[in-house]
């Protein structure tokens, strides 16, 4: 299933004293899509999932859902260590609306292929969503292998996967085996370009609740076949997108789109704030790209 070209995994904006700031979610809803983002992934890693109770998800799930209206794809990140867990905050999701589920490979736990596969597998049968699956092993320490998404890409309803391992050989082959209503996306800003040379659909984006607009630029302009100024923009955009991780996400981008006078709020331990020479850098980048006023 294809969600668009440009996927942004969208933060939770919180108040000050750290609870949820429900009025900045749906005025980042509007930002993201009158920037580009054909859909946003809700109370994912750059939503600090970990850190939201079940309730602040479920709230989350509808407040998203009934603010796009349609005009993007809501995708609920519903993933977790223990599948029956999933299952019902999955469950939740379908209820709230959403358009998709987005379930990352379990964590700390690392089970086998099998042990992901059947996790997977039940999830899937659990609902009616579509589901896109989520390979980011520097996370959760276990990596899902192309074996493995190819298989699990034969259930009807698991329909995309967010290939986050940074390994475009993986994704290659995935792409090779899978059909070509399987969409692909990559999960590193700064692989947009090189993941779409192999055949990827896009992008699940952090950089792009700043520089959206470019983002989308950059992605049409590889897909109308203009190479080089898709590889011009791309050497524009890299010094920020890469700053977006100079630390543990999402601290990077909260701290570009507080200085952007947006209010992202604090992010929830266990992540900190920027230090003073991290929050400069960031400053810096954003400023080069003219996003200062």
């Amino acid at each position: 299933m294809y969600f668009g070209s440009l996927i942004t995994a969208m933060i939770t904006p919180f108040h000050e004293d750290g609870t949820l700031n429900t009025d900045a979610c749906e005025r980042m809803i509007e930002h993201l899509i009158s920037e580009g983002s054909d859909a946003i992934v809700v109370a994912g890693t750059t939503g600090e999932a970990p850190t939201l109770s079940i309730d602040e998800k479920s709230r989350l799930f509808r407040l998203a859902a009934d603010k796009a209206a349609g005009r993007a794809y809501i995708i609920a990140g519903t993933g977790t260590n223990s599948t029956q867990a999933a299952v019902q905050l999955s469950e939740q999701a379908e209820t709230a609306g959403v358009d998709a589920v987005m379930l990352t490979a379990p964590y700390y736990n690392k089970p086998n292929q099998k042990g992901m596969y059947e996790h997977f597998r039940t999830i899937a049968e659990a609902i009616d969503l579509p589901v896109m699956l989520y390979n980011i092993p520097g996370r959760t320490g276990v990596n899902m292998t192309a074996d493995l998404t190819v298989s699990l890409a034969e259930i009807e309803n698991i329909v995309s996967v967010k290939e986050a391992s940074g390994d475009l050989d993986q994704m290659s082959n995935i792409i090779e085996r899978t059909s070509a209503d399987f969409s692909v996306y990559a999960g590193d800003d700064s692989l947009t370009l090189p993941a779409m040379a192999v055949g990827a659909d896009g992008i699940v984006s952090i950089s792009s609740h700043v520089i959206g607009r470019e983002m989308k630029e950059m992605i049409t302009a590889f897909a109308g076949g203009e190479h080089q100024q898709a590889s011009r923009l791309h050497r524009r955009l890299l010094l920020f997108m890469q700053h977006m991780f100079i630390a543990p996400s999402p601290a990077p981008v909260k701290a570009a789109l507080n200085l952007i006078d947006f209010p992202a709020g604090p992010v929830r331990l266990p992540m900190t704030e920027l230090d003073s020479q991290d929050r400069e850098n960031v400053r810096n980048v954003t400023a080069d790209l003219g996003k200062l006023h």
